[in-house]
């Protein structure tokens, strides 16, 4: 317990950070330089005025300086990566896989915010994303067997140990990336207009480097699904234009790599269960 305690903490702190990368990575801007700053009166914020969570409640969610509210965002990140680190570390324990895995959902996380808000995916944290997991799979197993299969059925040759599961982390982040780039290509040649970036295409990929091919498929199968649903509810509710309005995608994906990463045994087992009859 006293191990997922302090990991809630520095999950608040890494949302803390985190949310600096959402607000300036798709704007083009440092994370490093200049200091944490309002974003509106341009004044430098104090440390005790950046505490996570807990300043956002005594500041009642304003600017000190000029009073102008702050976005809601800020504590929602950090509680959420907090809780996050927390559940991972108490429920797997304070090892490599649990350390892969919050590192996998902050980044998630960071995603998700940066499409909701500027409809963007920085590839700091995509491309990133896919050269951490890969690194990842080094050390800590994938649980898929996917990739191994693959290897034994066109190569002849099974692969076991670390083999196995940088294997399943590569075909993880191959092939779902290559459904869904394909899938946007037969969009755009019927519809005339891009229906996907290819930030989506690159989350999906990091999805797979972390979690392996069932997961990644399981994560798209359940983002297009909420995303469709949920798009349409809202795209009617608001009377948008369904023909310009950019629906997050990402934002959705980001939503059910959460949930497979937090639940995805027990969908799994649930489904098994629904096809035994």
């Amino acid at each position: 317990m006293i191990e997922a305690i302090v990991a809630l903490l520095f999950g608040l702190i890494a949302g803390s950070f985190l949310n600096v990368c959402v607000h300036r990575w798709p704007r083009g801007r440092s994370v490093v330089k200049p200091r944490s700053h309002c974003v509106r009166c341009r004044k430098i914020i104090s440390w005790y005025d950046n505490v996570p969570v807990l300043s956002y409640i005594l500041l009642r969610g304003r600017c000190r300086y000029c009073g102008r509210h702050i976005s809601i965002r800020y504590p929602i990140v950090e509680l959420t990566v907090g809780l996050l680190w927390f559940f991972f570390v108490y429920t797997v324990g304070p090892n490599a896989n649990a350390a892969k895995m919050c590192i996998f959902t902050a980044m998630i996380v960071g995603l998700m915010f940066s499409d909701l808000e500027k409809r963007l995916l920085p590839d700091e944290l995509t491309k990133g994303g896919v050269v951490i997991g890969l690194i990842f799979a080094v050390f800590v197993p994938v649980p898929d067997i996917t990739g191994g299969a693959l290897l034994w059925i066109f190569g002849g040759h099974e692969v076991t140990g670390r083999y196995h599961w940088i294997a399943e982390s590569v075909v993880g982040a191959f092939l779902p990336a290559l459904f869904l780039w394909g899938g946007g290509k037969i969009y755009e040649i019927i519809r005339k207009r891009e229906g996907l970036g290819l930030g989506d295409v690159k989350l999906i990929a990091m999805v797979g480097a972390f979690l392996g091919l069932r997961y990644a498929l399981m994560t798209l199968i359940l983002g297009s699904i909420a995303g469709s649903i949920l798009g349409f509810i809202y795209i009617k509710a608001t009377k948008q234009d369904p023909n310009t309005y950019q629906l997050p995608f990402g934002t959705f994906l980001g939503a059910a790599a959460l949930l497979v990463a937090v639940s995805g045994q027990t969908i799994f087992g649930w489904y098994s269960g629904l096809t035994t009859f």
